[in-house]
Parts: structure tokens; sequence; C-alpha cells
């Protein structure tokens, strides 16, 4: 399956369709071929553009990766949003599994904020957390409230499932277990503060 089959339904504003043949180019070559083994010659006749446009738009390897891992992380493992943080457990597990169907697109959105390159968004779906526990638990202490987005952030990527596959050979099943568990820990302690 490509990962131009896949786009949600919402486009993103900051990507011109050029980029976006680019990028989706790109991601189906990681999938295919790896990222080592992947030119920018190859990338270009794949998005069906010129090799001088590939490099306009990203002039090295490195703003291409970035701009692939956010694509790829926008694009490709779309999450529904939550009702409640209280439900984010759920959507963990679903994000793991989605991890689990595409491998290879998984470690590259994963090695980028893993590696910390600059420009990486390290935690995307931070002030999501931030305003969900502002909107249900308004009176949570600006400690604990940072700890429980720092965990919830981190369960919620695909470095936590590249550390699961890689560090604990668990399988799909077992990740998408092992991450909805620790978000139902951490969100445990204040389950009685909501009201």
């Amino acid at each position: 399956m490509s990962a131009t089959t896949d786009p949600p339904a919402h486009a993103d504003g900051d990507v011109s369709r050029t980029q976006e043949a680019i990028l989706a180019a790109y991601a189906d070559l990681i999938e295919e071929l790896g990222t080592d083994d992947v030119s920018f010659r190859l990338i270009a006749r794949r998005a069906g553009v010129g090799e001088r446009t590939v490099f306009r738009n990203y002039a090295t390897r490195v703003d291409l990766l970035l701009a692939t891992a956010a694509w790829i992380e926008s694009r490709v493992f779309v999450r529904q949003d939550s009702p409640s943080i209280f439900d984010m457990p759920l959507t963990i597990r679903a994000a793991m599994e989605s991890y689990d169907h595409r491998p290879e697109l998984a470690h590259v959105v994963a090695e980028t904020t893993m590696r910390g390159i600059g420009g990486a968004a390290p935690s995307p779906r931070r002030a999501m957390l931030e305003e969900m526990i502002d909107a249900e638990i308004p009176a949570l202490g600006d400690a604990e409230r940072r700890a429980i987005v720092a965990a919830l952030a981190h369960l919620d990527s695909a470095a936590t499932w590249v550390t699961f596959r890689r560090e604990f050979g668990m399988n799909r099943r077992d990740i998408a277990d092992a991450a909805a568990w620790a978000a139902e820990a951490v969100l445990d302690p204040i389950r009685s503060r909501v009201g």
C-alpha cells in the first residue's frame, strides 16, 4: 500500500501540490527501498517533477527528511481526536497499531524526533493534550499538568512504538496493550478530580 493512497480528508495548507508530490514519493520509496537508497533523482522521477524542483523545495537531505517525517505523521498516521483526556489510552492504542502496519514510515518519524534533528517537532500533539487537560481538569497544578502532558505525549509517539519493538521485541498487540496500560496508569491518579 503506498503512502499516497492514505491521505486524510483534510489538507495541510503549508504544503504545496509540488511538495505534496515530493513527500508522498519519498514516503513510497522509503517503504520500498529504505531511506539510504533513495536519491533525489529517484524521488523527482516518482513525483513527476525535475530534480532541481526537489532541491529548490528541500535543499538538503535533512530538510527533506524532516518535511517527510512531518508529512507522514499528519497524512499516514492520522489520529482521531479524543473527546476526553481519559480516552487517550484508546487513541494511543490505535496509534501503536497504525505504526505497526507501516513500520518503515514509523521508523522515519521516530528517528527524526529521537535524534533531535533541528526542526523536528518532538511532541506534535502536546498543545491538544494541554487544551484537553485545561478544559477537563482546570484545577490541576502546573507540575502535575506538565508531567501528565509529557508522559502522554511521549506515549503517543512513533518513538515509543520503536522502543517497544526494538528493545523489548514486543508484537503489535503487546505494544498496543503496554502503551494503553501506561496511559491509563498516568491518568488514574487524576480521574477523581474531574467534575
